[in-house]
């Protein structure tokens, strides 16, 4: 297969950029972090909870009022963290009942903790004492609506972010609507809530409920946490979908067992979704998703009534393929009675095919504006197969833009439309901009390529690492620091050094962000600043931010994971490993500026082109031997038969997206999705576009 053309390969040229762990992907109340996208596919909540009329209850710490016959849900699942040592030190379980004439949820939790820790100083926070996370959503939609956050403690509180929320109508979550109050008695802490909502609440409907609690413990000489909560997983106020369901019924009504199995109809297919929906036929207001094992079967309890079964998502992943789930012709309805628990339903599953529509040649060889449509079609077509919502396209051909064109949705929650003025996260392709901008003070003797950058600005996180004297500028750009791609994907979140700087490759973003910091302190310059002087104004790349503005919160699409948007979380600070955003069309003047020798002395292009890192193959990597891969600085190089190519991919979970030059051929491509499953189209379209089909068992 060939550079940015395999998944195992892609890889390599990407990256996953800095998160604040608990705080933005518990709690999605931090304004810059991103993800980690397998985080995200781990994640399937499908915690179900049956809520009751109940009245007459008052928010005062005081629980005789509540009725003695409600179901008890335990709250023990492990999000993140430490495990509690026993149920002594930290357990939980809560009820919860609902009332139509005051349109309002009550939630009584009940916490027993040997080690209750309240933070009375001023820099009281939430991970500085125990706290109570309640998350909320009462319109709960099937398409993913957004999430309140209500974070309490005895001496906090406070609420989630939601300017930054994929759901126009979350302008701002405030405590108006929701009261808490907690008592505290011997090794055990009362939590009383109510929620109200405004003309929301019926019977047989379903809201997003969850809760995260954190634990404090006296003894804990390293400020350690434990974490529980209610349905598996985090990011549950970052993204949809990851609530738990709390079905609320009648006064008496009764509920069923029913178990079932999902089966292939070709029975190679070994792979399951990992969760269905069941919808009541007669109101889809009533819905719960029920989590699959790893052989295909479930177990539930469901109110009485007809329901229609599919997949929550019809995407499944067998890497380095997708199975694309025939929705069309496979739901199937269920009856849920008084006397049917022993019933097996099952659930037949279709394969939908793969468009076929590469050819023996690439088309771009022959492209023809004239011929647009052909393009068109089978960006809409792979885009429909791969569920991406939004894509920017640039065609270059013969040194310049030979097509141009949007594609799809910024949102799909909202269903707004991308147009030319979208910008999409670039991800890594960041790094060769930032890599150009350094290469631009290298010829002014500004900066050094090869005097170690310690000498230029200490690093005290790794100080204790002699081998960090030996890193210079050379050694980022050519990605042999030794440092991890980045320091939260160790175990213990700190940064080290895997091997002697400059002996091998490593892939990594930790070395771009010790470079800038090193760039910013040599010229006394704002970063933002240097890049609009060094690379926006030269190379023309006028629509193209790497912090947070106005102007970028309104133009901004939203990414996604499995067709489900994200938080629109934009930087505060450039990462020179990850933060710029653009668009296909302005990007191709940076594979024009690099391909036309702009900007740089003929010497400096020689070393940036420059063969300076090999990729190692992997033992499984399909790439046929005739494809090699390099790192030039800061620039993915490949020799493949096509000749020459450069560029760069990138990577940041919910957005992928891919900037490609065939030198030789005067041809390439820029690409920008805002999808998990980007990549997907990337290949196929290297495939299309320049080299036609390839013999991927090679």
């Amino acid at each position: 297969m060939g550079l940015f053309n395999s998944s195992s390969i892609l890889q390599y040229f990407v990256t996953f950029i800095f998160i604040t762990l608990f705080v933005f992907t518990t709690f999605g109340n931090t304004s810059v972090s991103k993800k980690h996208s397998k985080y995200y596919e781990d994640i399937s909540n499908g915690a179900i909870a049956y809520a009751y009329p109940i009245s007459n209850i008052k928010i005062d710490g005081d629980i005789s009022d509540w009725p003695k016959n409600l179901t008890k849900y335990p709250i023990n699942k492990l999000p993140y963290g430490n495990a509690p040592k026993d149920q002594n030190d930290f357990d939980a379980y809560f009820h919860i009942g609902y009332n139509t004439s005051e349109q309002a949820i009550y939630v009584m939790v009940v916490v027993t903790d040997d080690s209750y820790i309240v933070d009375t100083s001023e820099k009281s926070d939430w991970n500085t004492q125990d706290t109570f996370n309640f998350y909320v959503d009462l319109l709960h939609s099937p398409n993913g609506s957004g999430v309140d956050l209500y974070q309490y403690g005895e001496n906090y509180k406070d609420t989630n972010n939601q300017s930054i929320s994929w759901d126009p109508s979350k302008t701002k979550t405030n405590w108006d609507n929701v009261k808490i109050i907690s008592k505290r008695k011997g090794n055990t802490t009362i939590y009383e809530c109510k929620v109200k909502a405004t003309n929301q609440l019926t019977e047989n409907k379903t809201i997003g409920i969850d809760y995260v609690f954190i634990d404090k413990d006296a003894d804990d000489s390293e400020g350690r946490n434990s974490f529980i909560a209610w349905g598996n997983g985090g990011g549950k106020s970052s993204g949809p979908g990851r609530l738990g369901d709390v079905i609320l019924l009648k006064e008496k009504q009764k509920t069923q067992t029913i178990t079932g199995q999902l089966k292939w109809k070709n029975d190679t297919i070994k792979k399951f979704p990992n969760k269905i929906r069941f919808t009541t036929i007669d109101n889809p207001m009533l819905w719960t998703q029920v989590i699959i094992d790893s052989t295909g079967n479930y177990k539930t309890e469901l109110p009485i009534g007809k329901y229609s079964i599919s997949p929550v998502n019809d995407i499944i992943y067998d890497d380095p393929n997708i199975i694309r789930i025939d929705t069309e012709n496979i739901k199937t309805n269920v009856i849920v009675s008084e006397n049917n628990a022993d019933k097996n339903n099952v659930l037949e599953l279709a394969r939908k095919t793969k468009p076929d529509m590469i050819g023996s040649k690439g088309v771009l060889q022959d492209f023809n504006p004239k011929n647009s449509k052909k393009i068109d079609e089978f960006i809409k077509t792979y885009q429909d197969h791969y569920k991406i919502p939004g894509v920017s396209l640039a065609l270059i051909k013969n040194g310049k833009i030979a097509y141009h064109k949007t594609y799809g949705v910024k949102n799909t929650f909202t269903k707004e439309k991308i147009s030319n003025t979208t910008l999409f996260e670039a991800a890594s392709i960041t790094k060769p901009v930032f890599g150009f901008a350094v290469m631009r003070l290298v010829e002014r003797g500004i900066i050094d390529l090869d005097k170690p950058l310690h000498e230029y600005l200490p690093f005290e996180e790794i100080a204790h690492d002699d081998r960090y004297k030996l890193i210079t500028a050379r050694h980022v750009l050519t990605h042999k620091t030794g440092f991890p791609n980045w320091a939260y994907m160790n175990e213990d979140g700190k940064i080290d050094i895997k091997f002697t700087p400059g002996t091998k490759y490593g892939y990594s973003g930790e070395g771009f962000e010790y470079l800038k910091r090193v760039v910013a302190h040599i010229t006394k310059k704002d970063i933002d600043d240097l890049l609009k002087e060094e690379v926006l104004t030269p190379l023309g790349l006028e629509n193209t931010y790497f912090s947070k503005n106005d102007y970028l919160t309104k133009v901004v699409a939203n990414g996604h994971f499995d067709n489900m948007p994200t938080q629109a979380s934009l930087p505060n600070e450039p990462g020179m490993a990850w933060s710029m955003h653009t668009e296909a069309k302005t990007f191709t003047n940076f594979l024009l500026g690099i391909s036309d020798k702009k900007g740089l002395k003929s010497e400096t292009y020689k070393q940036m082109f420059s063969l300076e890192t090999e990729i190692p193959k992997g033992d499984n990597d399909p790439i046929p031997e005739e494809y090699k891969n390099y790192f030039g600085l800061s620039l993915s190089i490949q020799k493949s038969p096509f000749g020459l190519a450069f560029g760069h991919g990138g990577n940041n979970g919910d957005f992928k997206c891919l900037a490609l030059m065939y030198q030789d051929l005067d041809m390439g491509f820029v690409i920008f999705t805002n999808s998990n499953t980007g990549d997907r189209l990337h290949d196929d379209l290297v495939e299309y576009l320049i080299t036609g089909k390839r013999n991927k068992d090679k």
